[in-house]
């Protein structure tokens, strides 16, 4: 992936935005995913042309042909982050950069043409400036950034496409679980797993998450709040949960975690947990994590805490564990010190509360 391409993106204003009322009265409960600001970035691709036509626009529906290739073949990636208000009323991005390497690296498990850093970037701080009202005020608030791409060219045959459409669209946010900060419960499925070696579950692919609307469905039925995948060889060792990481508070307060070998998302937020903790001075082990020593380990005391991260919940401290073997509760199922601690400094350095020693924080405004 380049890192010096720029585009040079055409500003169409929304001629008719929502009016400064409406968006406050829908800022003020935005739940998640469920409110779109009213600008979209859109640039297109061709091969032999390459990245072209990019525009900031209003958002508006897709026109879309019924043979468009992602419609049969399902050539798709997408990412993403926040964007927040910071302490001193700026706006700022948390980690950018890492979200286009990983846009890059999805897009070459895909088959699909890499956007360069700079024109990923730039696109983002694009739609940022331009719908920057939509952003929450308050501390759970962000304004939820989705880049994605698509095979558009009108084709039926299995080959990687040749026309692209890429996008960005925004989304004010409040907190991923409508009861805030508090322990999930999580459903270990004996019947479904998320990737397997040598598949696409390194990448973030439209096709991982569809692949797991049946899982998620199960761990509901079962009273739970999100499904636990095992791996897809011995279907005994964790893997990750339906769309975060996992990790696990061991009695000495060291940090234990699943390895990325090609089957879990490499998730920025489970990066940015790492290298806070290290920095804490905790020691954080990568190594399999079956489902048995997790059970032995919570009913020891060897395993404290437990707790799933993502870009969408942040941090989100894990109480119950259920499966057709029964149930098992972390600790005394409540929010761990270690888990909160953690959380909360990843909170203040992405809303520029606290010193920021990694360069994670990137200013747009």
């Amino acid at each position: 992936m380049s890192g010096g391409d720029n585009l040079d993106f055409e500003i169409r204003p929304n001629p008719a935005p929502v009016t400064a009322a409406e968006r406050d009265a829908l800022l003020v409960n935005p739940g998640f995913g469920r409110v779109f600001t009213d600008h979209m970035v859109t640039v297109r691709y061709a091969d032999g042309k390459g990245w072209y036509d990019a525009r900031v626009e209003a958002r508006a529906p897709i026109s879309i042909d019924p043979a468009s290739a992602v419609l049969h073949y399902a050539q798709e990636i997408f990412e993403g982050l926040k964007a927040y208000k910071m302490a001193d009323g700026g706006v700022a991005m948390f980690r950018p950069d890492a979200n286009a390497a990983r846009f890059a690296q999805s897009a070459q498990r895909m088959a699909m043409p890499q956007l360069s850093q700079a024109a990923f970037l730039q696109s983002l701080r694009e739609i940022i400036r331009i719908d920057q009202d939509w952003i929450p005020q308050n501390d759970e608030g962000s304004l939820y950034l989705r880049p994605f791409a698509y095979a558009s060219e009108v084709f039926l045959g299995v080959r990687p496409a040749l026309e692209y459409l890429y996008l960005v669209i925004a989304s004010p946010v409040g907190a991923y679980f409508s009861g805030g900060v508090k322990p999930v419960s999580v459903w270990v499925t004996p019947d479904f797993t998320r990737a397997a070696p040598g598949g696409t579950g390194a990448a973030k692919c439209g096709g991982n998450y569809a692949a797991g609307l049946s899982a998620q469905a199960e761990a509901i039925e079962n009273g739970c709040d999100q499904v636990v995948y095992l791996d897809a060889v011995e279907r005994k060792y964790v893997d990750e949960l339906g769309g975060m990481n996992v990790f696990f508070v061991q009695a000495d307060g060291n940090l234990l975690t699943p390895p990325l070998t090609g089957t879990i998302l490499p998730g920025i937020t489970r990066d940015s947990v790492i290298k806070l903790a290290e920095r804490a001075g905790r020691r954080v082990e990568e190594r399999p994590v079956s489902i048995d020593e997790w059970r032995e380990g919570a009913a020891s005391g060897q395993i404290r805490e437990a707790f799933a991260c993502g870009t969408a919940a942040v941090i989100t401290p894990i109480g119950t564990v259920k499966s057709p073997e029964g149930s098992f509760t972390v600790a005394d199922g409540g929010s761990g010190s270690v888990t909160m601690a953690i959380r909360k400094e990843l909170v203040d350095i992405q809303r520029g509360r606290a010193a920021d020693p990694f360069g994670w924080v990137h200013r747009v405004l």
